[in-house]
Parts: structure tokens; C-alpha cells; sequence
């Protein structure tokens, strides 16, 4: 892939990441907030001019928690109108005229419920759409019933720290799990809760369990903390906010969990995967959604849903031992910052896909066209004898 960052370095002029309208950026909480974080630092690092756009809270928007991040706050969702660059709308935000066509990630699966559905399909049908994995791009076509070609995919990345990051020795006699996920349903936790009373890692061998508390800032996630943290097989830590600190916390551990549901959640592509084998952890995941587009070399997917498969791929991944060097450096090379901002500014930079509403509207206006004459009717040749 190429890199942009000697040879055409502003050549998108300025990016505006538009968040949640209404709502803070809140650093350590998922994956959609470490994406666009990173995005704006690589970008403005390479010269290009890159912000963070909140809307509706002023300067209390999350900026206290990414100092060298450019955050911009709008009063209202029309003042986005106003904005002279490129708009990258990064969750749902509602119908609003930018002064050039806007982009629209695609970082969730599209919605369930009817009413959701209608809105959110509306709010995209002018916007060029940019999905997080094959998988997520094949959802939302389907959802919007556009071509799939119309959809670019832009890989979400690990930062460098965490293939940088020095692991202490392993413990031969000793298994440390870590589920880094958000404390949610979809998230797989209660999978995970099952699985513990399943003997994960057999007879011979003890483990630990370590839970994060990403998503307690949520009422959801603050109950489902009281939970865990009665579990006693369960160690509870605070989340981790910058890439660095998830970065240690994932080298102290030998797998990662990523038991994510797949009965009314897909993971469109989980970065926690490719964050945690670019550390040097083995992971096992949930063969569903875009998490089986994340091999690095040190995956191990397991049906969804199900405590005592999960069990069995602890087991296994267990039985591998240490990730051999070669293998984590492998897995350094792909799904970096650079080659994720590349295929941003490639995106950017070629001709807008058609958007849904531009099909429909070439096609209504093929509808009006008049009927066509009968050829037969427009004939000048004699009729034969």
C-alpha cells in the first residue's frame, strides 16, 4: 500500500471527525473512539490538519483527556454545515447539508429494530460510506441495498506501543486471561462468566481472570460490574485510557477473550484482537462477524455463545504456550496506523462511490423519461409484397 506522508501530504486539505452529537469523546471505552483518536494524531503528525468535531457540550467534550488532539466545538448539529473540509461523520448523526460530500463510518452493525432502521438508513442515503472490514461493508449493502463496490473498507489498526511493549516471563504453571472488552451483553460477558465454571484451562494448571471496567461509565455496564465483581474468579481493574497503559496491561496477560454474541450482535471487526497479538497474547474469539478478518497469527475462533466452547479454545490457545517472537512481529506488520490512515487518504483522495440517494434519484429521474417508440412504428422501409 502506498504511504502519503513525503510525497502528498495535504493534499485532502482539512478532516473533520464528527462526533455524537450532544455527548463527550470519553477516552478508553471502545474501539470506535481509539480509531478516530488515532486517525487525527497520525494525521496532523503528517501535516494534514485533522479535528475532533463535538457537538452541543461545549469545551467539557473530552478534550482534557487527549492534550495533543485539535477538538472543535459546535454549538448545534446545522453549524456542521459550516464546516470547509471533509466531514467524516463517525457514528449516527442526523441529516444536516455539509458545503462538500460527506463520509460516513460504518463502525456497528446496522440496527434491529424497525424505527431505527428507517431513520438511520435515511441519514446515510447522501453520504459516501466507509466500513471497518468486509464483513461490516457486506451488512450495511444489504441493509441500504447498494452495491458492495460502493462501500470502501478502511482497516481499523494497533498503535505501535503494543508491539513495542516488553512482556515479563511467562508463567509455565499459570494461565492470565483478560477480557478488555466493554461491559455489555453483546460483548460476550456473561459467555465469559459461564465459561469460568467450566475448568477452562484443565486440572493441571490455575488461572486468573482479569474484567476491565470499560462501559461502567454506562448504567448497563455499572451492573453488570456488580456482577463480576462478586465473581470469585474474577479480578476486577480500572479501564485503561490511552493506548500505552492497555498496552502493559495486555503484556501481563497470555489470552485475551473476545467471547462477543452473535445472537443480535455482530462484531464488525474487533480491535482488541489485533491490539492484544500485536502484544504477544494469544486470543481467543468468537467465529462471527469481522473478528475472523483479524488473524495475526495468534487467533483461535470458537463457536459463539457457548461457554464450554469458549472453554475449549482457552484450553487450546493455553496448550500452544508463548507466542514465539517471529510470529509477533509478523503480526506487528499488519493492521498498522500507517496503513489504515494510507487507505484513508486513498478514499479521500479517489472519486466519491455513488451514494443511495444518487441511485435513487437516477432512477426516478429514468422513470420519468418518456416511453420509447415502437420501432416498427418509425419504419421507412416498404413493407414486403
Amino acid at each position: 500500500m502506498p504511504s502519503y506522508r513525503d510525497h502528498r501530504p495535504k493534499t485532502v486539505g482539512n478532516i473533520y471527525f464528527v462526533w455524537n452529537p450532544h455527548q463527550p469523546l470519553p477516552a478508553g471505552t471502545g474501539g470506535t473512539e481509539n480509531y478516530t483518536i488515532g486517525h487525527v494524531r497520525e494525521l496532523n503528525r503528517r501535516g494534514i490538519r485533522a479535528h475532533i468535531v463535538t457537538i452541543g457540550v461545549g469545551i467539557e467534550d473530552g478534550r482534557d483527556q487527549f492534550a495533543d488532539i485539535p477538538f472543535l466545538s459546535m454549538a448545534s448539529v446545522a453549524d456542521v454545515g459550516d464546516l470547509d473540509g471533509v466531514v467524516i461523520f463517525v457514528a449516527e448523526f442526523p441529516v444536516v447539508v455539509t458545503r462538500r460530500p460527506a463520509y460516513q463510518m460504518l463502525h456497528v452493525p446496522p440496527p434491529g429494530s424497525d424505527v431505527d432502521r428507517v431513520r438511520i438508513a435515511a441519514t446515510m442515503q447522501d453520504r459516501s460510506l466507509i466500513a471497518t472490514s468486509r464483513f461490516a461493508a457486506g451488512l450495511w449493502a444489504e441493509f441500504l441495498d447498494v452495491d458492495l463496490d460502493t462501500i470502501s473498507i478502511v482497516y481499523p489498526y494497533a498503535e505501535l506501543c503494543f508491539s513495542t511493549e516488553a512482556r515479563p516471563p511467562a508463567d509455565d504453571a499459570e494461565i492470565r486471561i483478560l477480557y478488555a472488552g466493554r461491559l455489555s451483553p453483546e460483548k460476550g460477558i456473561y459467555t465469559l462468566l459461564a465459561m469460568l465454571d467450566l475448568d477452562p484451562v484443565g486440572q493441571d494448571r490455575v488461572f486468573t481472570c482479569t474484567v476491565t471496567t470499560a462501559g461502567a461509565d454506562k448504567p448497563q455496564g455499572r451492573n453488570i460490574q456488580r456482577v463480576i465483581e462478586a465473581h470469585p474468579s474474577v479480578r476486577v481493574v480500572p479501564r485503561r485510557t490511552t493506548p500505552r497503559a492497555m498496552a502493559t496491561l495486555m503484556a501481563d496477560h497470555d489470552i485475551i477473550v473476545m467471547p462477543s454474541n452473535s445472537q443480535y450482535w455482530h462484531e464488525t471487526f474487533g480491535i482488541v484482537s489485533i491490539e492484544a497479538q500485536h502484544s504477544g497474547c494469544r486470543v481467543v474469539a468468537s467465529d462471527d462477524g469481522g473478528l475472523p478478518e483479524t488473524d495475526c497469527g495468534s487467533i483461535t475462533l470458537v463457536a459463539p455463545d457457548d461457554p464450554a466452547a469458549l472453554a475449549r479454545g482457552v484450553r487450546s490457545a493455553a496448550a500452544l504456550g508463548a507466542v514465539d517472537e517471529l510470529v509477533r512481529i509478523n503480526a506487528a506488520a499488519r493492521f498498522t496506523v500507517d496503513n489504515s490512515v494510507d487507505g484513508l487518504i486513498d478514499v479521500l483522495l479517489m472519486p466519491a462511490p455513488i451514494t443511495p440517494a444518487a441511485v435513487v434519484r437516477d432512477l426516478e429521474a429514468l422513470v420519468r423519461l418518456p416511453a420509447a417508440s415502437d420501432p416498427q412504428e418509425l419504419s421507412t422501409l416498404p413493407a414486403p409484397a
